[in-house]
């Protein structure tokens, strides 16, 4: 186990004090390693948190450069960042809030290949890009790599951030959720539909604390994958609703009868 030296236990009083967390939940934190793919609406406020929970490791995942129109939710940037590599200015982001926590960046485009390479050996992967083809290409690589996955979306007014891990047995795999057809980069964009800033930052804040609850598994109270069970957040009610996704037996990411 990680030991915490006196200045991080200054840093992390508030969750040392926790029942839930206590000293060996943040111990178990400042060892794990989470890939943040994508930086954008939901990874750009998603990293402050993850960040300030103590997450030893993160790797940041972006090909994209800031723009003027990204900082009405995209907390992360300022209008200095504008022109400038997302992954680049995060990782800067990171060391100067923490000097500590181990950071790796990739800003080159996801495909198959480079998905496997950026999840293996991570404990966590949270996904927050705005297209299919990425989302299964990231899926695809959790699912063979044996490394779960949290699933982040957004868009005008919901959200919805699912848990998958569909390397184990009897549990569903985003590919499961929502099939084939979507192997393109075919989302709806929020350029083209919009969408209200702080949405976004509740949507990344909610996976920011599924986050936490995943990778204290096993080593605080506090912690509860929810496997297969996806949270819509409705920011017009506002309101939340849960529903469990069950395992495709002919699903091409995760089933045996699908080519695994």
């Amino acid at each position: 186990m990680t030991m915490l030296g006196e200045d991080r236990l200054e840093r992390f009083a508030r969750h040392i004090v926790l029942p839930e967390v206590g000293g060996a939940g943040q111990a178990a934190l400042a060892g794990k390693h989470l890939v943040l793919v994508g930086l954008g609406g939901i990874g750009s406020p998603a990293l402050q948190y993850l960040a300030a929970a103590g997450i030893g490791k993160l790797t940041l995942v972006d090909d994209d450069k800031v723009d003027a129109s990204n900082l009405q939710r995209q907390t992360l940037y300022n209008e200095r960042d504008i022109g400038h590599g997302k992954a680049v200015s995060a990782k800067r982001w990171v060391k100067l809030f923490d000097p500590l926590l181990e950071v790796e960046i990739s800003d080159r485009r996801i495909d198959a290949a480079r998905a496997a390479t950026l999840v293996e050996g991570a404990d966590l992967v949270l996904d927050g890009t705005d297209n299919f083809a990425t989302r299964l290409a990231v899926s695809d690589a959790c699912v063979k790599a044996s490394v779960p996955l949290l699933s982040a979306a957004v868009g005008r007014f919901q959200g919805q951030v699912g848990a998958f891990a569909g390397h184990l047995p009897d549990e569903a795999c985003y590919r499961c959720f929502v099939g084939d057809a979507f192997d393109a980069d075919d989302c709806d964009t929020c350029a083209e539909d919009g969408m209200l800033g702080a949405m976004a930052g509740w949507v990344a804040t909610f996976a920011s604390l599924h986050a936490i609850r995943v990778l204290l598994d096993g080593s605080s109270a506090y912690g509860d994958p929810q496997w297969s069970r996806v949270n819509l957040l409705d920011g017009m009610k506002p309101g939340m609703r849960q529903f469990t996704i069950a395992k495709d037996p002919e699903c091409k990411g995760c089933s045996n009868s699908g080519g695994q």
